[in-house]
């Protein structure tokens, strides 16, 4: 990484590497000075993440995943996995969970006549690098977006942690869905941070959450792109 540095004087790494191999990636480029890491892999343990998040914090490295598509800002660069074409430059912020539902939200907002400024799949694993806090907080000081879309899924607090700084710090409309509405309690679905348990990890929970800070929440995915349109037009 160093001497990666050294000759192109990189400031972004992104991780492909197998598994066993992403704490020592991360590692690597938190001691050679690289400001943000995206990570793509999945299935990366959740102890060496939690190791190497904390050494990353540590040496001021910033991380977006594990187990995501990565980030675009539209039109200008793509550190990541997403079918850049659908991305077409615009004022709407999009931060995911879950990578397809990035590309699908970008696509209707696309559809309906607006664009992506930049679309940021978090990854949803148990450990995860920025999440919408750090994220809305981003996009809220960003003059290139108008709104924010936010997608998220069951398991775990993040959504509800985000709905409290909604309320104190966010001026911009955001319109929200969360997937897995209608997953039985107890049940891991899909990604290994979607698994119920307990009220606050519910689709529904997080949606009256958000919806009562004034989110626009959305009980579809096909209704996001309709939904930015009718909160913009108004």
């Amino acid at each position: 990484m160093k001497e990666a540095i050294a000759s192109t004087g990189a400031t972004v790494s992104m991780v492909f590497v197998p598994p066993a191999f992403v704490a020592d990636a991360i590692l690597e480029a938190a001691d050679a000075g690289i400001e943000l890491a995206v990570i793509i892999t999945e299935g990366a343990p959740v102890r060496d993440m939690q190791r190497s998040k904390a050494y990353a914090t540590k040496k001021g490295m910033k991380t977006i995943g594990p187990n995501c598509p990565g980030i675009i800002t539209a039109e200008e660069c793509k550190i990541g996995i997403m079918p850049g074409a659908i991305f077409k430059k615009g004022s709407i912020g999009l931060i995911s969970k879950s990578g397809t539902l990035t590309y699908e939200g970008a696509n209707q907002v696309c559809k309906e006549g607006f664009g992506i400024s930049t679309a940021i799949g978090i990854g949803g694993d148990p450990i995860i690098g920025l999440s919408y806090k750090e994220l809305l907080a981003m996009f809220e000081e960003d003059s290139q977006t108008e709104a924010i879309v936010m997608i998220g899924e069951i398991g775990g607090d993040l959504e509800i942690q985000a709905a409290q700084f909604i309320k104190e710090h966010i001026s911009k409309p955001i319109v929200a869905f969360i997937a897995g509405q209608s997953a039985p309690k107890g049940k891991r679905m899909g990604h290994a941070g979607a698994i119920v348990s307990g009220s606050s990890c519910t689709a529904q929970e997080k949606m009256s959450a958000l919806a009562l800070v004034g989110v626009h929440v959305v009980k579809s995915p096909a209704q996001i792109g309709k939904k930015v349109a009718e909160v913009l037009n108004k």
